[in-house]
């Protein structure tokens, strides 16, 4: 079984401010990240296998699904630790920016 957020797969409301973004500094944590624990929105963090080299894959991200809760960062408000990624290799990145890569998402 490939690592994948579970939870609720309720829609999101509202449009958030930020998204997540998860970096090229991710390491995958071995196979059990804890940014995928902490994510509370069903499939939105995943497991992606590296074709060109098994057995190492990489996490992503839906940008659709993400609520831009944070809980999977490390970094809170003033510098403060959070439980997210241990390594910070998920950065919050404001929702007109990623839109001007994605195109306008549905909310």
């Amino acid at each position: 079984m490939k690592p994948k957020s579970v939870g609720t797969d309720t829609v999101r409301r509202k449009k958030p401010k930020e998204l997540a973004v998860i970096t090229e500094c991710c390491t995958g944590c071995a196979g059990s990240p804890a940014c995928v624990e902490y994510c509370p929105i069903e499939d939105c963090m995943f497991w992606v296998p590296d074709e060109d080299h098994p057995p190492l894959a990489e996490f992503r991200l839906d940008p659709i699904l993400c609520i831009g809760c944070k809980k999977c960062t490390s970094k809170g408000p003033d510098g403060a630790f959070l439980d997210g990624c241990p390594w910070d290799a998920i950065v919050m990145v404001d929702t007109v920016e990623i839109e001007k890569e994605v195109g306008v998402m549905p909310y």
